[in-house]
């Protein structure tokens, strides 16, 4: 039992020495890599940088022959960083446990790479340090998975856009389509309550987005509202309709959108970039001039789309 309990607290080169296979094995370790971050559950840490420390031994496959001096026949501390910095600017994450499950699949991805230990912990969330702990090992080869996510239409439906009574017709011609939507609204008329603190006044015109897009699903039930990639992604593989909540998927980007919610067209195609929509239709307003996705603007009493 003491030596388990010395292997839980020592480092990782002790942890990987300690629980090494047999046979001869090389490593690579990064200690003490400190990085300022967004990254949390509670909501006082949103908003707000904080330490997180890295320490990563990676065990690495044995070279079978002279390597010359060749920086590219190694596996690179570089590639330990890069990872980390990678899975950094991803997304915002609330948890260790996730960013750490990311680094180590992606150091894992490179061909020498074995077995490798990650460590992470916060060093401003208290008096000591608060952290996550894994070891993960490489998996057997599998064929490369291609990548299925398909392309969307998104479609902006205005206020009136929501109201008008092609809405069921436009909703059949989509549907018959065949082709992953994602519908996406703007607030409701009535104005947003208003705060003098930048974060907060977010968050409510955000969630006035979201009070539309209920609005949107009260009118037929083929509109599904949704907040997470993961459920955009279940739907445009079953062919489903969803309807954008915005507050996640915005609130959660590293590079999130320099576009107000209160500019919502600017927010929604900010989003279809995000998900690599082949196109957009603006229903009930001017389509935006100068951007970079294929896009056009019809008028509310239209009854086929585009």
């Amino acid at each position: 039992m003491s030596n388990e309990i010395t292997w839980a607290f020592a480092h990782p080169v002790q942890r990987s020495e300690a629980t090494a296979p047999k046979g001869p094995l090389d490593r690579i370790s990064l200690r003490d890599h400190i990085v300022a971050v967004e990254i949390g559950a509670f909501q006082q840490e949103r908003g707000h940088t904080q330490r997180i420390c890295f320490n990563i031994v990676v065990e690495v496959r044995p070279h079978d022959s002279d390597l010359g001096d060749d920086v590219d026949r190694i596996l690179s501390y570089d590639k330990v960083t890069e990872a980390i910095a990678a899975e950094l600017a991803a997304e915002r994450l609330n948890l260790l446990e996730t960013l750490a499950e990311r680094v180590a699949e992606r150091i894992l991805l490179e061909p020498l790479a074995m077995r490798v230990f990650v460590r992470i912990e916060k060093l401003d969330r208290g008096p000591g340090a608060l952290g996550v702990e894994i070891v993960r090992a490489r998996k057997p080869e599998a064929p490369p998975v291609p990548e299925d996510r398909p392309h969307p239409r998104v479609i902006y439906l205005s206020n009136p856009a929501i109201a008008a009574p092609h809405l069921p017709q436009w909703l059949d011609q989509l549907e018959a389509e065949g082709r992953p939507v994602i519908l996406c609204v703007g607030a409701a008329e009535a104005p947003a309550p208003q705060v003098p603190h930048k974060m907060a006044q977010r968050r409510i015109d955000l969630l006035g987005i979201e009070q539309n897009a209920w609005v949107l699903a009260a009118r037929d039930n083929r509109c599904v509202v949704v907040s997470t990639r993961t459920e955009l992604d279940w739907a445009m593989r079953h062919q489903r309709m969803s309807v954008w909540a915005p507050s996640k998927i915005v609130l959660d980007a590293v590079d999130g959108p320099s576009a107000s919610p209160r500019d919502a067209l600017a927010l929604v195609h900010w989003f279809a970039r995000a998900m690599k929509a082949d196109s957009l239709l603006v229903i009930g307003e001017a389509a935006p001039v100068g951007q970079d996705l294929p896009l056009r603007a019809v008028a509310t009493d239209v009854h086929l789309l585009p």
